[in-house]
């Protein structure tokens, strides 16, 4: 896959995009598996994505963990490694939370099985597959796709 855009800028790209669509895969590194989840983002803490689950959520105990992204339109895909950590500040949850999430809370924030986890990421894989039209043609008739037709890719320290 061809580099067409820095790495900074698909970073930036991947932020739009879980913007665009929350939805990701979360699942620790302890053999069990991943799970859907809904990823919150807060500006002012980078490199971060939030989640709000149950206390007895399979991630709630923490630990490393990987995080795997498709975009809306199959244009874009993720793979995070990082740490997953409950960050119960009330603060955080007043600016995160949203009738979405109120909807799984019977009792709101002050849900006793409510918690916030924060997952940290210590780093990135990320492929855009936005290819030309040209190379769609190709794709569609057969042809070699060249460098500048194709999509873009990075390894990241961090999404931010």
């Amino acid at each position: 896959m061809a580099d067409h855009d820095s790495p900074q800028e698909i970073a930036a790209k991947f932020l739009d995009k879980v913007k665009e669509s929350p939805f990701i895969m979360l699942g620790l590194t302890d053999g069990q598996h991943s799970e859907p989840m809904t990823a919150r983002l807060d500006d002012d803490q980078p490199n971060t994505l939030f989640v709000f689950a149950g206390k007895n959520n399979r991630a709630a105990k923490g630990g490393d963990a990987m995080v795997q992204f498709v975009g809306k339109g199959h244009d874009f895909f993720a793979c995070l490694a990082g740490t997953v950590s409950q960050d119960n500040d009330r603060a955080q949850i007043d600016k995160l939370w949203d009738k979405q999430i109120e909807a799984w809370f019977p009792d709101g924030k002050d849900d006793p099985n409510l918690a916030l986890l924060r997952f940290d990421v210590s780093s990135a894989e990320l492929w855009e597959t936005d290819i030309s039209v040209s190379g769609r043609v190709k794709m569609l008739f057969g042809g070699t796709i060249t460098a500048d037709e194709s999509s873009s890719h990075a390894k990241v320290g961090t999404i931010a």
